[in-house]
């Protein structure tokens, strides 16, 4: 069973940038695909972004990231980031990185059975 921890958060001006990580415990992190969510005040928790297994070929990505948002991994250091840049005051939640043993390309944009606790992001105006 895996486990994933993020840290990253804070806070940050409008138009600045951000990097978040998520790091993994256990065994054969690699043939996990991983994703973030966020979820801000009053809001239902959303997808973000998503990486696949193995080498992290295949990426999703929400329409209101696309272009600022970019998620990569690094096996060696069973770590999955997300680079946030022109962030917005509307990108302002707690960010979540969740895990799924898979091997589908792209991967998916739900259904992730393990969850960390999550950072808090804000973006200031």
């Amino acid at each position: 069973q895996v486990q994933l921890v993020e840290s990253g958060g804070g806070l940050v001006q409008a138009g600045g940038s951000r990097r978040l990580s998520c790091a993994a415990s256990g065994r054969m992190f690699s043939n996990y695909a991983v994703a973030w969510f966020r979820q801000a005040p009053g809001k239902e928790r959303e997808f973000v972004a998503a990486i696949s297994w193995s080498t992290g070929r295949s990426t999703v990505y929400s329409d209101s990231v696309k272009g600022r948002f970019t998620i990569s991994r690094d096996n060696v250091k069973n770590t999955v980031y997300v680079q946030m840049n022109s962030l917005k005051p509307e990108d302002t939640a707690v960010y979540y990185c969740a895990a799924k043993l898979s091997s589908t390309e792209p991967p998916s944009t739900g259904g992730y059975p393990h969850w960390g606790q999550g950072t808090q992001v804000t973006v200031s105006s």
